[in-house]
């Protein structure tokens, strides 16, 4: 959820060459278009997920498997919108916006549903959505100096995020219940780590823009002379 969107949102990428679907995913990257609809699906799973979290005071196993299984979708639509606009170039304006926000919706809601039914620690809801909203006001504090792609550690976190997060959604006892308890601590740590290296990598692009502005702003000054 962090770096340069890669789904609908904000893929870049050749179209793939030859067939029908491609060369008309491409022509018509229109507002309804395949990677687009992922993103409003997943957009309108987080109340689903929400609902289903909390039926029956929102420990009830089999509740808690569906509200799993809507979870699981919109982390599997987050992965095919962003293959489909990478391999078309379906990328739209809404996208751009719509992705980053459906990808922080779903997570969050998780996060503080968990928080809130006594399974996950408050800490570790404030910890990574901290993080993830910092990072967010970050790219808009560097944009216009460039943008920061996703980085390996950043996948790393999204997949570990997800992974804890589906887990402790199940009711899981025994062993599961303590592997799950590793898995989240592994995606808190991620979660830190890149979150620091992502404001070392802003901070020193914007030094960067920066000076590049100053020097631009000389010569121009020289030149009129």
């Amino acid at each position: 959820m962090t770096g340069a969107p890669a789904s609908a949102a904000g893929g870049t990428g050749r179209p793939a060459p030859g067939g029908k679907l491609g060369a008309a995913a491409v022509n018509q990257a229109s507002l309804w278009n395949i990677a687009n609809i992922l993103t409003m699906v997943r957009l309108l799973l987080v109340p689903g997920f929400v609902v289903l979290m909390l039926m029956d005071g929102g420990h009830d196993p089999v509740w808690r498997a569906w509200a799993w299984a809507a979870f699981a979708v919109a982390m599997i639509t987050d992965v095919f919108d962003g293959h489909l606009a990478r391999t078309y170039n379906l990328v739209t304006d809404f996208g751009k916006i719509a992705d980053p926000i459906a990808d922080k919706a779903i997570m969050a809601a998780g996060l503080i549903c968990l928080s809130a039914l006594g399974d996950l620690p408050w800490w570790v809801t404030g910890v990574i959505l901290f993080r993830e909203l910092g990072i967010t006001l970050m790219r808009f504090w560097v944009i216009r100096h460039g943008v920061i792609p996703a980085s390996r550690g950043g996948k790393l976190k999204t997949l570990a995020q997800g992974t804890a997060v589906g887990m402790y959604v199940l009711v899981l006892t025994g062993p599961l219940a303590t592997l799950r308890w590793w898995v989240m601590a592994v995606a808190v740590v991620l979660t830190v780590v890149t979150g620091l290296d992502y404001v070392r990598q802003a901070v020193m692009l914007r030094r960067k823009g920066l000076a590049a502005e100053r020097s631009a702003a000389r010569d121009r000054a020289e030149s009129s002379r």
